[in-house]
């Protein structure tokens, strides 16, 4: 659903790039649930329903970039007030796509529009 522009695994950037890339997957399950204040079970469904895909380690373990990380949170508060988990990835989808819409006629954001600056 949210679109994921996902880098080719190839493709790595240099180590010290890494700081500064929105989509290198660097933060494990516990603690990606952490920072989102969400569980584990939450990240696994978001998983399971394709709103986002974690990238795996060597070991099989889910890694989650911070792109991913505000899909997350995004969604994990429109789920908090009542929206059903598909409907809230839907929306957050819908809110990428305006973005990009507006950031491709070079209009930015609206007072309106920003929220607590999760969004890219």
């Amino acid at each position: 659903m949210p679109s994921e522009h996902r880098p080719d695994t190839d493709a790595r950037p240099p180590a010290g790039d890494r700081l500064d890339d929105d989509h290198y997957p660097a933060y494990t399950m516990g603690r990606a649930a952490e920072l989102i204040g969400a569980t584990p079970a939450f990240l696994r469904a978001l998983g399971e329903t394709g709103l986002i895909t974690p990238s795996r380690s060597g070991g099989g373990h889910r890694r989650y970039s911070r792109h991913q990380l505000r899909i997350a949170a995004r969604v994990r508060e429109l789920v908090d007030q009542g929206t059903p988990i598909e409907a809230a990835g839907r929306i957050v989808d819908l809110e990428d796509q305006l973005e990009a819409a507006r950031r491709a006629q070079g209009r930015p954001r609206d007072a309106a529009d920003s929220r607590d600056g999760t969004r890219e």
